[in-house]
């Protein structure tokens, strides 16, 4: 063997190659990494050990703790116990979703951590039975889809612990007691980097205001119906800061749970925000906007996505008009805006649309979807001269008054825009005129993607402007033979 090759960083270089998966969704992939991985540790008794510890490092529910293979099996004797221990200790990530397995383990005591080393562990199990056996000191990463009872028992063993994520799927009798026990585990976390789980108290919020290494924090309701609304208190004395956090995510069916967590909470570090809630009134929805506008993250916010489930009574389709774009102004750094209320008209015209624009000029995608049972005002010649304060969008998706298509002399030209959608409350009456505007002014656009109504109209836009597209190239290739 060439010497070459004892040297760790050389060797170690060979198995980054061998394990290399250009395609992680690949099974194809993943069988010929782990087979060639498999013959490295038969080549050299150097390359057996370090082969042998990649060769388990991740363990997943499809390749080896299925529900099939373990059946009629009898349980590991003594000797082959003693070589499982020996192989466990390699294990970095494991998946499971099965028991089918466990009892090919009863020889092993089963509050003893037989994964020593183990790192991340997803337990999609009920029960919580034979989980002392991954309980591993070194776990850094624990998903679990179910609060179960031995949650403090965990988080108090796994004191490393920095990446936390709960599922909660179902709602039922025990669920008011299970957020309470949820509430008190994180408050013994002391390490967390990132969490994401049901909805929390407000001692759990001010704990985790003191996590120094906290980035992310993800809040998601039971999603089915009849649950609760969830709700904090709100006579809080002091605001809290998150210093660090840069990503946060509530989606909780109240907005009066997101409206106290951001009127006493400040995050001047946020960089995304993706808020879901359901609006009752205007006045809550003023009250949420006006929250959302003063949590100090004006100056660093670059992704903001706010989808209103629903936003107060409904009369057939048509909600009432939401005021939200004001409320965003504040926001200069944006770099993605995605606004969605499927069930109200979200007010926006050429003057709003301007004063938006020149406010966030790094925007690079701006997506406001509203019901279409209301007339834009917003024209094209609004929007034209708007998208020129914003010379980096490549994403655009908002409502527009078609009937005007005048847009003047100027010669208005949007080279970054790529992605269109537009959509109208009444029929396109030009369908060759929208066409050409969108030729001229667009240059990078290759069709218009309409996402509610009038589809039919839309499409002969296309085809108009796939036609004037092939015209001009049509034109352009004699000069460029020349």
């Amino acid at each position: 063997m060439h010497q070459a090759l004892l040297i760790p960083e050389v060797f170690l270089e060979i198995f980054a190659h061998v394990n290399q998966i250009q395609n992680p969704s690949s099974t194809r992939e993943k069988a010929l990494a782990r087979k060639s991985i498999a013959a490295l540790t038969t080549t050299c008794k150097t390359f057996h050990e370090p082969a042998m510890d990649l060769l388990w490092s991740k363990v997943d529910h499809g390749a080896r703790w299925d529900n099939t293979w373990s059946k009629g099996l009898e349980p590991l004797s003594a000797h082959e116990a003693r070589q499982f221990l020996r192989h466990a200790a390699r294990v970095r990530s494991l998946n499971i979703q099965s028991d089918h397995f466990f009892h090919l383990l009863s020889v092993i005591p089963i509050e003893k951590c037989v994964f020593s080393r183990l790192r991340s562990l997803t337990w999609k199990l009920s029960t919580c039975k034979y989980m002392d056996l991954f309980l591993s000191c070194t776990l850094h990463r624990c998903s679990l889809f179910t609060i179960n009872h031995d949650l403090k028992n965990i988080v108090t063993r796994c004191a490393a612990l920095e990446d936390l994520s709960i599922k909660k799927l179902n709602f039922d009798a025990s669920t008011a007691d299970e957020l309470f026990l949820l509430s008190d585990s994180v408050r013994l976390c002391k390490q967390l980097v990132t969490l994401s789980c049901p909805p929390l108290d407000w001692a759990v919020w001010e704990h985790l205001s003191n996590l120094p290494n906290l980035v992310r924090v993800g809040v998601r309701d039971v999603q089915i119906r009849g649950a609760p609304p969830w709700s904090l208190e709100r006579d809080i004395a002091n605001p809290t800061q998150f210093l660090n956090v840069t990503a946060l995510s509530l989606q909780v069916h109240s907005a009066e749970y997101i409206i106290t967590v951001m009127q006493h909470s400040q995050f001047p570090s946020l960089t995304e925000l993706k808020l879901e809630t359901d609006l009752l009134s205007s006045e809550e929805a003023e009250q949420f906007f006006c929250a959302l506008s003063n949590c100090k993250a004006c100056q660093t916010l670059q992704q903001l996505e706010i989808t209103i489930i629903s936003f107060g009574p409904r009369s057939g389709h048509q909600g009432s008009s939401l005021t939200a774009i004001p409320h965003l102004l504040c926001f200069t750094q944006l770099q993605t805006l995605r606004l969605v209320c499927r069930f109200s008209y979200i007010y926006l015209d050429n003057d709003l649309l301007l004063e938006a624009m020149s406010s966030w000029p790094h925007l690079r995608a701006l997506e406001i979807e509203g019901s279409c049972l209301h007339p834009s005002t917003v024209t094209f010649l609004g929007l034209f001269i708007a998208l020129q304060l914003c010379p980096h969008l490549h994403t655009l998706r908002v409502l527009i008054d078609p009937a005007n298509t005048e847009i003047g002399p100027n010669k208005i030209r949007h080279t970054s825009l790529k992605t269109v959608d537009f959509d109208t409350l009444s029929p396109t009456a030009n369908t060759a005129d929208v066409a050409r505007i969108i030729f001229n002014a667009l240059p990078c656009v290759d069709q218009v993607n309409r996402f509610t109504m009038h589809t039919k109209e839309w499409d002969e836009v296309n085809r108009h402007l796939k036609s004037l597209k092939a015209a001009a190239l049509y034109v352009a290739e004699p000069v460029s033979s020349l």
